[in-house]
């Protein structure tokens, strides 16, 4: 088979083993795509998508426009460079239809959900935050439509009850990229024919903000186990502790009950009563500490029954 012209467009660690696989496998990438240097840290320095940093690793071209629509300079860049084929992992934009269209290839995209369920931003946190017992990847054609493309290939991976956005995430990247790779050759020599998805099935999964970290004790054990899985590593599950915020790790449904928020016990481990049930806190990191276990929070910050979380 022909050596294919590839441009890479991806931005955060999530695409990483996508570019990884492409430039292993032989393909011709001429260009990686990815959204500009970011403020990070307490110094607020300028730092570069982790896509950037690999990309500059293996020696391929980046280009990192703040904006695709309208930009005519970017346009003049891919259109001298005619790819036969786009392939898209976590950029982070809506793609220009002239951009769709010109490879002859189209454009496919790595996304980590069983499509069209979770469509949008967010679908690992989203998937962990419902309680789902399964998940997966999608290669899919990019559509104008958010996530609407017809459907090249699909994993399944189950979600265990360890699991956590972080460690999911790590999973379906991997999966995600091998996936691609076996793709592409079936869909460009024709041997796999696109599905188009059943958009009377398709939902939605907004951004993840800051604030929808903060436990209501009021909800059942059960949801608040989702939330600190789902929200792990960031922007984490938290709560207050004698006016102190505490974001809390790693927690498990316990049976127990008593007012929301109550500690309930302290000799087996931290367990605090919530809307149905309990939770056993089991790693939490206090506010400007490292993360300690729940043991160490009773006998550090001297947590009696009856103590409360807000």
């Amino acid at each position: 088979m022909e050596r294919l012209k590839v441009v890479f467009m991806g931005t955060p660690e999530f695409a990483v083993p996508s570019l990884k696989a492409l430039y292993e496998k032989g393909y011709e990438i001429p260009l990686v795509v990815t959204q500009p240097d970011r403020p990070a840290g307490r110094g607020k320095k300028l730092k570069p998508p982790p896509v950037k940093a690999v990309a500059e690793k293996l020696k391929i071209p980046v280009y990192q426009p703040e904006r695709i629509k309208g930009n005519e300079e970017f346009r003049k860049l891919i259109e001298g460079i005619s790819p036969d084929l786009i392939v898209v992992t976590a950029y982070g934009k809506i793609l220009p239809e002239w951009f769709l269209d010109l490879p002859r290839f189209g454009a496919i995209n790595v996304h980590a959900s069983l499509l069209p369920e979770y469509r949008g931003a967010s679908p690992i946190q989203s998937a962990l935050l419902d309680g789902k017992k399964e998940t997966g990847v999608t290669i899919m054609k990019i559509s104008p439509e958010l996530d609407a493309g017809d459907i090249l290939s699909q994993e399944k991976v189950p979600i265990l009850p360890e699991d956590n956005a972080q460690t999911l995430h790590d999973k379906l990247s991997k999966i995600g990229a091998r996936l691609l790779i076996e793709t592409i050759p079936l869909y460009v020599s024709g041997k796999l024919k696109p599905v188009p998805q059943d958009h009377s099935r398709a939902t939605y999964c907004k951004p993840i903000r800051k604030e929808m970290g903060r436990v209501d004790w009021n909800f059942p054990a059960e949801h608040i186990f989702n939330m600190v899985r789902a929200f792990t590593p960031w922007p984490s599950a938290y709560a207050e502790f004698k006016g102190k915020r505490v974001k809390i790790t790693k927690a498990l449904p316990v049976s127990g009950s008593g007012r929301p928020g109550e500690v309930l016990e302290t000799k087996r481990g931290l367990i605090v009563a919530t809307g149905k049930e309990a939770l056993k806190l089991e790693k939490l990191k206090p506010e400007g500490r490292k993360e300690i276990s729940g043991e160490e929070f009773v006998r550090g910050y001297r947590v009696n029954v009856g103590d409360r979380f807000e």
